[in-house]
């Protein structure tokens, strides 16, 4: 039997929410310029954590317009995030103890207009973008 555990797969750090939609079916819409920088997929787990005031949440990922900025809160998760909040954005995988050596996750530093500041390989490691 091969044992799996999680580890952190990437983390868009420091992202501002630009929106809050109550009303919309839950999960979390994001510029997909960014997904395709770190390889995150629409819907996709996340957990996103509001800096702000400490809410840690569950949802999954869906598309927002290349090059908007966009992240916003859907449905109920709309109650703990509001425009202007600090998030951090993490998505998870499964690894065996071979693959292990060899993962680094992504790391995306966000600017206040949720562009991409730099990516790195690990959090105290070398940019790479």
């Amino acid at each position: 039997m091969t044992m799996t555990l999680d580890f952190l797969y990437a983390k868009i750090h420091n992202a501002t929410v630009t929106e809050a939609n109550l009303y919309y079916m839950g999960s979390i819409t994001i510029d997909k310029q960014i997904l395709d920088h770190l390889e995150l997929y629409e819907n996709q787990k996340v957990q996103v954590v509001n800096v702000n005031n400490g809410a840690r949440i569950e949802t999954y990922i869906i598309h927002g317009q290349p090059g908007s900025g966009v992240v916003c809160l859907n449905g109920a998760a709309a109650r703990f995030f509001h425009p202007g909040d600090k998030v951090i954005i993490m998505a998870y995988c499964s690894l065996n103890k071979s693959e292990l050596a060899t993962h680094k996750p992504k790391i995306a530093l966000m600017n206040d207009n949720n562009t991409i500041q730099s990516i790195q390989d690990h959090e105290d490691e070398k940019t790479i973008f």
